[in-house]
């Protein structure tokens, strides 16, 4: 079932020698208690942001490289973090992670799957605007921090994310980028002078510049280029 396909952490035997120190499921159950759930979750974000940063980019994605760049420490309940990233990608953005090399353990992202059909799809609203803002801010980091409307937005549209359509999760996506986003400093939008017709620039705000966790994105998107 779609609901399964994300479970990808749990099967961590044999392959490219990354595993030997992998917790069964039952440990990692014991392991989730000793660790602190905002930890958890923030280390869910980071795999969720590095998949998607690395899928922009068509580069098929080492677990070993998850393991050393964003679990790092967590590794003794990567198999949870793999877990709800997965449920992120699919219920969020309709993106699949899928293994295609079994003996190296080598994922890519698709989007041709059906979407999962969730009940709790709205369960946590906040952090899914959240985790799509830190999506966008990475993205305009990498376009050298600053990039067009028509760029964003079609970077979006790639994760099923329409301007124009009402999304599950977040409502109106456009109402929320270019207004939400944009009272609460974290973006800025400014008209591209001479355009016709007229194209603006998106740029991170003064809140995403000064708070830490913004400050975490900037140092993100620079480990995994």
């Amino acid at each position: 079932p779609p609901q399964q396909q994300y479970l990808l952490g749990l099967s961590l035997q044999g392959g490219d020698g990354d595993e030997d120190f992998m917790p069964t499921h039952s440990q990692v159950q014991r392991n989730l208690e000793r660790r602190s759930q905002d930890q958890v979750n923030q280390k869910v974000s980071e795999l969720v942001q590095f998949l998607l940063v690395k899928d922009q980019k068509k580069i098929p994605i080492k677990r070993a490289d998850m393991l050393k760049k964003v679990i790092r420490e967590y590794k003794d309940v990567y198999s949870e973090i793999v877990n709800r990233a997965g449920k992120t990608l699919q219920q969020v953005f309709g993106l699949q992670l899928v293994e295609i090399d079994t003996k190296h353990h080598i994922y890519i992202l698709t989007s041709d799957l059906p979407r999962a059909e969730g009940e709790n799809l709205h369960r946590d609203n906040q952090t899914a605007k959240l985790g799509l803002l830190l999506i966008i801010l990475s993205f305009i980091f990498m376009k050298g921090n600053t990039a067009k409307d028509g760029a964003v937005w079609e970077f979006l549209r790639r994760l099923r994310v329409q301007p124009g359509e009402r999304h599950e999760v977040f409502g109106d996506v456009k109402k929320l980028v270019t207004e939400e986003f944009v009272r609460q400093k974290y973006l800025e939008i400014t008209p591209i002078p001479l355009t016709d017709p007229p194209e603006f620039s998106y740029q991170w705000g003064p809140r995403a510049a000064k708070e830490t966790s913004k400050r975490d994105v900037l140092r993100f998107v620079a480990k995994v280029r």
